[in-house]
């Protein structure tokens, strides 16, 4: 098996590259997909979370509500500190379990927002970083999420820099660059990663 973290800044087009890299066969770990699904209704998680926040953070259906949980941690360090040692735990054990699922020789991808931001890389075979310029961030983000470019500038100044990310990149993929350049260069990565599983699964026998 083959442990890849993927990452990279808001608007990078991160999400484009793991369902590529999907179709081409990866077992894809999505971090923020089980982020929501550790706090779903019903969960211990979601019950911690109402324990150390109170009920105030509930919406009328009885899920999170994120928006509010939101604006009361992302404005106070340490009541994000609670959070996030509800949460990652939660994740990480939720991510061990599905590796352990998958196939000797499969790739897993791990798609980790905040790879660099938390000090990751060491935990992965190799990191992928999928990389724009912050023009291009800032472009995507307004245009494309309809984000205010100061909230955009906001969002990007609160992740790593791009050099900080780009110095944990085993591989780098550049997507300032059409469509049709972006699969072409991730089927390269895929073979690239391919081989590499197929050698760690040999040594492993």
């Amino acid at each position: 098996m083959l442990k890849v973290g993927l990452t990279g800044g808001i608007g990078a087009g991160k999400s484009e590259v793991s369902r590529l890299l999907v179709a081409h066969g990866a077992v894809l770990i999505d971090a923020d997909r089980i982020a929501r699904e550790v706090v779903a209704p019903g969960t211990p998680g979601l019950a911690a979370v109402v324990d150390a926040f109170g009920e105030e953070v509930l919406a009328a259906d009885g899920s999170l509500d994120r928006p509010r949980l939101g604006s009361i941690v992302f404005a106070d360090p340490e009541r994000l500190a609670v959070l996030n040692a509800i949460v990652h735990p939660l994740v990480g054990a939720r991510s061990r379990e599905l590796e352990a699922a998958a196939a000797g020789d499969a790739v897993v991808v791990h798609d980790v927002p905040l790879l660099a931001e938390n000090g990751l890389a060491p935990l992965y075979d190799l990191v992928i970083v999928v990389d724009v310029s912050p023009e291009t961030q800032l472009d995507r983000l307004v245009r494309l999420r309809g984000m205010t470019e100061e909230d955009a500038r906001a969002r990007m100044a609160a992740q790593a820099t791009r050099e900080k990310r780009r110095e944990i990149a085993d591989i780098v993929i550049d997507n300032d660059v059409p469509l049709d350049d972006l699969r072409r260069r991730v089927r390269e990565v895929w073979e690239e990663l391919r081989r590499r599983a197929h050698a760690a699964g040999t040594e492993q026998e």
